[in-house]
Formats: structure tokens, C-alpha cells, sequence
């Protein structure tokens, strides 16, 4: 698709919509057209929201509804007449040039405060908390990531991450402002590393942005097979979680001394990468880290457009133009998380960090109980809500470990009755698929007698009686 068909589509979708549309939802598939829908939700002046088509309807219509959303593009109808939606079709959008529908009057550029989109992270409450990202976050975030990545109209960006989460902005919106070429290409997710390589090779892709965990199996799988990466590849942006040290000496130890390997961090309200360094490649800094000695991989430097801050208690704060509005409807929540110091927002990550002379900043874990799950940041107080109103439990504990090398979460259960307790874990499963989101579903559920408690009335989550105990 040229630029010009894209404009075209784009500028569709828009007059469409109408000026100023608001909250948009669009059905958030790996297709050109959700790419459409994103432009021309922008384009209309209105805030993108996106929806999973994976997630369980109950899921979907709470999102839609916290965020008051007016209109669905690319859902089924009945989805949108169910809400009482205003719905409009995006497959096979202007097949024909000549359907294109450019007539509507779009006004100008929306102010730099008006949201762009809002996207939602996990909320103690057990409900999601909707992310409200300025227009001036995007531009000045974009603008950073150019320069990082360093595009040009040359580059082929494979697009990856789900169109659900906020990584997807990183791939689409430096590479469609930098005038490269994106590339969505099925045989991404087929889940074969061999397919995965050739496509990379077919599509002469120049930038990945992989989230980590699946960095680390695709150099399990080079490593093993001895293989090398196709010519065409000179940057590999991962980001997500922390990087395994292993894995990284597995790389060093590859055909991989030409390509760029980024290591990036951000948070949804602080709008995509705020932070990033060079752990390998010809931009890494020399001799480099010794990897087989288990270095813990930096996060990096703040970009140019971020301002940084680190509390007495090893907390990192995030200020600058890319600070997201808030959590939309929860006032307490955003003031909990974004703080006034000497006059300016800043909001509290939870990530606890060190520096090192230079700058480069190294995380040192958390400062509450949140982790990431496949790259998406989780707090277990929210599963722990979702499992409590099962009938058959009387007590839950969700906590973060870590199961074959990847972060995962194990949740606790106390039956209600001994008669429930057989199948208790299996009943807990099946009613978490049906209300919430795969990440959310912990990768163990265990049924134990009672759970265990400090002196102070709270739950041992650190002891290992309680991760280790059975029914």
C-alpha cells in the first residue's frame, strides 16, 4: 500500500467518524485496516481505544464503558448494538478508490492536551485502569524514537506487538512518520522460529522490536541450531522485562557483532520508551559487559524529551511532555501515581533503580507487589479481586514467580468447603477465562488449607511455606 492509498483510507475513516468523535474503539487485529483505524481515529481528533477480539465480552464492554466510548469500528455489529454503539465497517475499506469518501470537513489539529489514545493497565480493584494519553506524549515520544531508532524511508519495520498494547505504537508511528515501509505479515505468529527467520529474510526486515521473552527463546533457538540472523537485519529493539544474562551471552557469542540490540523501558503513562541503551552491536559502548558473569542488563539513559528523577528510596520519576492525563474517572488513583515536586508532574513508576557514573540507569526490582506478564505490567491484587468472587473460594493469594525462566503468576486458593476443594483449581481456570485476559490467568493455581499471615494481618506473600504448600 503507497502512502497515498494510506492517506486516502485514512482521511475515509475520518470523514466518517465526523470532527471531533471522541472515545473510538477499533477491533484490534494484526491487519492494514487496524493500522487505518488507528490513523483516521487521530485524524478525526478522536482518542483510539483499542479492543482485543480475544478478550471474554464481559471484558470488552467494562473497557468500553469506563472509557464512555461512542463508536466501534471493525466489531461485530452486534457487539456495537448491544452497547448502543454507533458501528462502522472497516474490511474492505475504499476497495475501490473510487468509494473513498474524503468530503466531510476535518478542523484543524487538536490541541496538544486532547487525548490520542487510551489504553488500559491492571488496577487493584479487580477493573483495569484506563491510561488517557496526550497528543503532545505522542509527538514529543515519536520524535525521540526516530532519532533512537535511527529510520529512514529505506528501513522495513515488521509490525509485531499486539495492536492491543502500546508497544504497537513504537513499531507504527516512528515508521509511518519517518516514511518507511511497516510490514505485517502472518507467518510473525506462527509460533516456528524457523518460518519467523525466513520471513524476516523474505520481507528484508531492518528493525524488530520483540518483547523480551521472546527474544530469549529466538536466541535459545539460534544459539542451539547454530544459525545467524538474515544480512538484512541491523537493529533488534527488546523491551518488556529484564533481559536474562544467559541469553545475552548466548547473543554475544552469535554472528551478531553488525546489529543493534536496544534494550528499551517505559510504562503506559509515561508513553511507550523512556529510557534505553545499547547492549550490544556497533553503538554499545566498548569493551562492554562481561554477560557470562551474570551482569544484570541497564535500562539505559532517558531520551531527550524525558525528565528523570530518583528518590531517596531508589524510586525512579518520570516528568517531561510524554506524561499521560491520568487514569480517566479515578481520581485517586492518578493523584496516588502522579505527584506535583517543585512545581511539575511526575509520575512514580514503583521501579526501584540504580545509576551508575555514567548515567546508565540498572532496575532493582519493585517497590510493590506489580509484575510482567509476557511484557504487560500486572498487578496480582486485580487477579486476586477476580478469583474472590468465585463462590467456591473463601480466601486467594496471587503472587509474581518466576516458572521455566519467564514470569508467571501462582495463585493461593481457600475452598469454602472441603466438598469444592477437588476441583476448585480447575473451576477457578475455566471462570478466569471467561471474564479476563490470558495474562491475567495465572499459570498456577494451587488449593491449600489456609494462608499464611505476618504480625501485622497481612499475607506472607515472600514466605515459602506459602508458595510451597499443598492440599
Amino acid at each position: 500500500m503507497s502512502y497515498h492509498r494510506l492517506n486516502e483510507l485514512v482521511n475515509t475513516v475520518a470523514a466518517r467518524l465526523g470532527a471531533n468523535p471522541g472515545v473510538v474503539a477499533v477491533l484490534a487485529a494484526h491487519t492494514p485496516e487496524t493500522v487505518v483505524g488507528l490513523l483516521g481515529v487521530l485524524a478525526a481528533g478522536g482518542a483510539y481505544c483499542p479492543v482485543d477480539p480475544a478478550f471474554p465480552p464481559s471484558r470488552q464492554e467494562a473497557m468500553l464503558s469506563a472509557v464512555d466510548c461512542r463508536t466501534v469500528l471493525g466489531a461485530d455489529p452486534g457487539m456495537a448494538d448491544q452497547l448502543g454503539l454507533k458501528y462502522l465497517e472497516l474490511d474492505h475499506l475504499g476497495a475501490d478508490p473510487a468509494e473513498s469518501d474524503q468530503s466531510a470537513e476535518i478542523t484543524g489539529p487538536p490541541a496538544p492536551d486532547t487525548p490520542a489514545y487510551t489504553l488500559f493497565t491492571s488496577g487493584s480493584t479487580g477493573q483495569p485502569k484506563p491510561v488517557v494519553t496526550p497528543r503532545r506524549a505522542i509527538s514529543a515520544t515519536v520524535h525521540s524514537l526516530r532519532e533512537l531508532f535511527g529510520l529512514t524511508p529505506e528501513d522495513r519495520v515488521l509490525q509485531f506487538a499486539s495492536l492491543n498494547w502500546d508497544t504497537c505504537f513504537e513499531e507504527i508511528l516512528p515508521t509511518l512518520t519517518a516514511g518507511a515501509t511497516l510490514v505485517l505479515d502472518a507467518e510473525a505468529h506462527s509460533g516456528s522460529f524457523p518460518r519467523f527467520l525466513r520471513m524476516v529474510e523474505r520481507e528484508q526486515i531492518t528493525v524488530l522490536d520483540l518483547p523480551t521473552a521472546f527474544w530469549h527463546e529466538l536466541v535459545l533457538h539460534l544459539a542451539e541450531d547454530r544459525l545467524a540472523l538474515p544480512a538484512c537485519l541491523r537493529l533488534l529493539v527488546i523491551g518488556g522485562e529484564a533481559a536474562n544474562p544467559a541469553r545475552l551471552d548466548d547473543w554475544s557469542r552469535l554472528d551478531t557483532g553488525r546489529i543493534r540490540l536496544l534494550n528499551t523501558y517505559g510504562c503506559t503513562e509515561t508513553t511507550l520508551i523512556t529510557h534505553a541503551v545499547d547492549l550490544h552491536g556497533p553503538e554499545a559502548p566498548s569493551p562492554g559487559w562481561d554477560w557470562s558473569s551474570g551482569t544484570r542488563a541497564p535500562i539505559g539513559r532517558p531520551l531527550p524529551h524525558v525528565v528523570q528523577q530518583i528518590s531517596e528510596q531508589g524510586e525512579l520519576l518520570i516528568g517531561g511532555p510524554a506524561l499521560a492525563l491520568g487514569y480517566l474517572g479515578l481520581p485517586e488513583a492518578t493523584e496516588a501515581r502522579f505527584t506535583v515536586l517543585d512545581g511539575e508532574r511526575r509520575f512514580r513508576t514503583g521501579d526501584r533503580v540504580s545509576s551508575s557514573p555514567d548515567g546508565v540507569l540498572t532496575h532493582q526490582g519493585r517497590l510493590d507487589h506489580e509484575i510482567k506478564v509476557r511484557g504487560i505490567r500486572v498487578d496480582p491484587a486485580e487477579v486476586e479481586a477476580h478469583i474472590a468472587s468465585h463462590p467456591g473460594v473463601h480466601a486467594v493469594a496471587v503472587v509474581g514467580t518466576t516458572l521455566a525462566g519467564r514470569s508467571a503468576l501462582v495463585a493461593y486458593l481457600v475452598p469454602r468447603t472441603t466438598a469444592t476443594a477437588g476441583t476448585l483449581d480447575a473451576d477457578v481456570r475455566s471462570y478466569l477465562h471467561g471474564r479476563v485476559p490470558g495474562h491475567l490467568v495465572p499459570s498456577r493455581i494451587t488449593v491449600v488449607p489456609q494462608l499464611v499471615f505476618t504480625a501485622s494481618g497481612k499475607v506472607d506473600r515472600a514466605g515459602s511455606h506459602l508458595r510451597h504448600a499443598t492440599h
